[in-house]
């Protein structure tokens, strides 16, 4: 049986230290894939646990010198890692500050003349008379390695790492800092003994060739300053998981549950499925459930990115860690623990961000033979200038120079931080990616490939046109009329006209008898009379007469992709209602942001070719294939990718799922089925096309930004060991003293971090105009009503009224329904604040501005746009 497990490793330093642990773990009998992350100290495994037990995995790592522990062991990660980096940031500044201590002192004595000579003045006797003079070379020998003791039993762990895994046959950047600092130690203690020797000879040529020859301020250096780099490096690395903090933060740890008629308070993870969990107003909702009692407005922000709190109400969903704005509630747990929605989209980034990209194998393979390489190097360099005549502490320092200048670490966190920072910003965006490789493969895409229903379109019909066709008929008579002919119908259009009628607080007829007509629609008795709501054939075969003006009424419908209804009774067509599932409102601008990005666009659907063909012009994408089955989909994906094209597929149905497989970037809108969900790469939680967009900036960012770490690791490397060879000296005379080397390689990780961290400020190309979009609805984006036929009438003439207290699209309703009631045609525009209105003479301004101020809100001034006759 297959196992999928994350473990944690300690111990690991470098990139060395992760290819070993790799290495060795996926060369273990029963283990099908292995991979270590080095910024977060885990690794994923899938192994067969009848060949292979988690006991042999820990033998394993730790007989290499590393520690492991599987995930039954740990807390839950996000917040162990945060803990962990949190203390182990606290124990390397004690660390730094305490070896500065010594070092300072240390540093002064070992370079005095150099600094009284750079200061202008002279030594003080008292220390002349200590550290001067051959005869003094001792003490001076002395003193400087007292002080280093301490620095080194501080830093101990360079040398108990590194010469732990060394002698395993597996040398890390511990290795090279034990290796560079350790000769530098003996060296100086090789000096002592010589001083000595030579004093108590009076050999004095000895002591003034060694007086000043030590190296234990570099060895005391290189610690300290390597300390000082896994410090800043340790505080860079724990800002990288900071969303996902933020985001696990939001969840509460406690929830009040009726258990026994009493109140309890228990920490969320004792919730049990069916469990009443009691939620006051301003609480956060502990766990995912469905509403038992009350009525609250949620805010569910952080999932959706609505900003209107949803009304919530008995037998409705909600989600953990929405918070209850107005009311109380009672809720059934549903999903408890890991099951929750917030928990599993924290371990969706978690194990993003664990996952290795395949950009990141090139730097792999490189780490495993850097350090063995980087001593051989040292050991070559310290060879080749002894055989060239040069002295042995010239020798010494170019070698120490190559161990401590190298930088593996820089190899590691080159791809692991810029992957981690970069799908913790997508998770703050609502954008979560699966894995690294999912990415990678987004950033390479050049064609996205759209589903049309619940992609480019809201994925439901929503009521566009109400046309009486008796004059004596009212729009919101003939609405009321046709809800209730629908009322007992499951049809969409019916629960369009259901979704209508409620948002315009109309009341359906009263019906009776109803009946569905297969294939037709419907009819229903109301008031005595007999009525029918369907499509043409219904009218045909009820013997019900089209007029021209209704044929030519339902073919520009049907042209812009909406369905007609007509509405007729015993004896004529009385009205004509049309349906359409509209197009998202980012639709347009994200095809259009795909176009500037240089992407190809294909909108792939199962729809007829016409209504195909009026979303592909409403929404602006150059490109449609209409009536493909599911299968065909996937197929016309593959054609595509034969041609050269990587193909990214948005997709949100059950019915897209294959082709979300085959593409090489499957991304799936977040209200859509679970098959979809899962069979994709990218999952958008808010459900917005043009979050797509910015998925695909967001991994072009990111595998931008792990080129830039991967280069800078590269070219650092390629430079800076030479230069510590010291093969520009002959030539230019540049050599690199050790502690310069030292603090060349702690600021390499650091900068490569750093760069990493750029992505946390990564910005949504058109942030404004995104968060004024919402998903269209009945209740609110109210239809174009067309005014009220009125036969006295000769005129009609148009106002401009600029109105001030519209803060929502629900005011926006509120003001439309008002002036639409006076017998108007109505366009309010919330963002300017203004409503322009087409009416008949018999409606005057006051009328309009009694009615807008009757609804809630002000008038501040109005304008007369013109008047034009109407035709007899």
């Amino acid at each position: 049986m297959l196992r999928k497990e994350t473990w944690t490793v300690t111990g690991m330093t470098c990139s060395a230290c992760s290819s070993r642990v790799e290495k060795t773990v996926a060369s273990l009998p029963g283990m099908r894939s292995a991979s270590v992350n080095l910024l977060l100290g885990c690794m994923r495994l899938e192994y067969d646990n009848n060949q292979l037990q988690p006991s042999a995995i820990q033998k394993a790592v730790e007989d290499i010198g590393y520690g492991a522990s599987s995930g039954e062991q740990q807390a839950p990660r996000h917040r162990s890692r945060v803990a962990g980096q949190q203390e182990e940031s606290g124990r390397l500044k004690h660390r730094f500050l305490a070896s500065l201590f010594f070092l300072i002192p240390l540093f002064c004595l070992a370079m005095h003349h150099e600094i009284l000579t750079w200061l202008g003045i002279s030594a003080p006797k008292w220390f002349t008379d200590i550290f001067h003079g051959s005869e003094n070379a001792v003490t001076f020998a002395l003193t400087q390695f007292l002080l280093l003791i301490p620095i080194m039993m501080l830093n101990r762990h360079f040398y108990t790492s590194g010469f732990r895994t060394l002698l395993k046959g597996g040398p890390n950047m511990d290795s090279l800092i034990a290796v560079g600092s350790g000769s530098a130690v003996l060296y100086g203690i090789f000096v002592m003994y010589r001083l000595s020797w030579a004093l108590g000879h009076g050999d004095g040529e000895i002591l003034d060739r060694y007086a000043m020859d030590m190296y234990f301020e570099s060895a005391g250096m290189i610690l300290t300053l390597i300390t000082f780099g896994k410090w800043l490096e340790s505080r860079s690395k724990a800002r990288t998981g900071t969303a996902l903090a933020s985001l696990a933060a939001l969840a509460p740890d406690t929830a009040h549950i009726e258990r026994n008629g009493e109140e309890q308070e228990l920490p969320v993870s004792e919730v049990l499925p069916g469990d009443i969990v009691l939620v006051r107003p301003g609480d956060r909702i502990p766990v995912d459930g469905s509403v038992e009692e009350g009525f609250s407005a949620v805010d569910e922000s952080f999932l959706t990115g609505e900003s209107m709190p949803a009304e919530k109400s008995p037998g409705d969903a909600v989600t953990a860690a929405s918070i209850s704005r107005t009311g109380f509630l009672r809720i059934r747990a549903v999903r408890v623990g890991e099951d929750m929605a917030i928990r599993r989209i924290i371990r969706l980034v978690e194990e993003a961000g664990a996952a290795k990209a395949p950009i990141a194998r090139l730097a792999d393979r490189v780490a495993g033979i850097f350090v063995p390489s980087v001593i051989a190097i040292s050991a070559l360099t310290f060879a080749g200038w002894l055989l060239a005549g040069s002295t042995l502490e010239f020798a010494l320092s170019c070698s120490i120079s190559v161990l401590v200048i190298s930088c593996p670490c820089a190899l590691g966190l080159a791809t692991p931080v810029a992957v981690m920072v970069g799908t913790g910003r997508g998770a703050e965006l609502g954008i979560l990616f699966k894995s690294g490789e999912a990415l990678e493969r987004l950033s390479t895409v050049d064609t996205f490939v759209l589903d049309k229903t619940g992609t480019v379109t809201a994925g439901r019909p929503i009521l566009t046109d109400i046309i009486p066709l008796d004059p004596n008929l009212k729009p919101d008579d003939l609405a009321r009329l046709a809800a209730g002919i629908e009322h007992g119908s499951s049809h969409p259009l019916a629960e369009a006209l259901t979704e209508y009628a409620v948002s315009r607080n109309l009341k359906p007829a009263s019906a009776s008898e109803f009946a569905l007509i297969p294939g037709r629609g419907v009819s229903a008795v109301i008031d005595g009379r007999t009525f029918r709501a369907g499509n043409a054939l219904l009218m045909h075969d009820s013997g019900i007469s089209l007029t021209p003006e209704s044929d030519a009424l339902s073919q520009q419908i049907a042209n812009r992709g909406g369905t007609p209804l007509f509405i007729a009774d015993e004896k004529r067509l009385i009205g004509l209602l049309a349906a359409a599932d509209p197009v998202r409102p980012d639709s347009s601008s994200a095809v259009a942001a795909l176009r500037d990005l240089g992407i190809r666009t294909v909108m792939l659907t199962g729809d007829n070719s016409r209504t195909a063909e009026a979303v592909r012009i409403e929404a602006g994408i150059p490109e449609v294939i209409s009536q493909c089955l599911p299968e065909e989909k996937a197929q016309h994906i593959t054609e595509m990718q034969t041609h050269g094209h990587a193909v990214a597929m948005v997709g949100d149905g059950i019915n897209d799922a294959p082709a979300l497989v085959q593409a090489d970037s499957g991304v799936a809108i977040g209200a859509g089925t679970d098959i979809a969900i899962d069979s994709a790469d990218v999952v958008l939680i808010k459900s917005r096309l043009t979050d797509a967009v910015e998925a695909f900036r967001l991994a072009r960012a990111v595998l931008r930004n792990i080129r830039e770490n991967l280069f800078w690791a590269f070219f650092y490397n390629a430079c800076g060991i030479p230069l510590a060879a010291g093969l520009l000296y002959p030539l230019f005379g540049l050599k690199l003293n050790p502690m310069f080397a030292a603090a060349a390689m702690s600021l390499s990780s650091v900068c490569v971090v750093s760069n990493a961290l750029r992505l946390r400020f990564f910005r949504p190309a058109n942030p404004a105009s995104i968060a004024l979009q919402e998903p269209p609805t009945a209740a609110h984006d109210p239809v174009p009503v067309p005014a009220r036929h009125n036969p006295g009438a000769t005129c009609v003439h148009s106002f401009r009224l600029h109105i001030q207290g519209m803060m929502c699209s629900h005011c926006r309703a509120r003001v439309a329904k008002a002036l639409t009631d006076c017998g108007t045609q109505a366009e309010v525009n919330l963002e300017q604040g203004t409503a322009t209105v087409s009416c008949f003479d018999s409606v005057t301004l006051d009328t309009l501005i009694q009615a807008v101020e009757n609804a809630g809100y002000t008038v501040t001034s109005t304008e007369a746009l013109g008047r034009e006759k109407e035709s007899a």
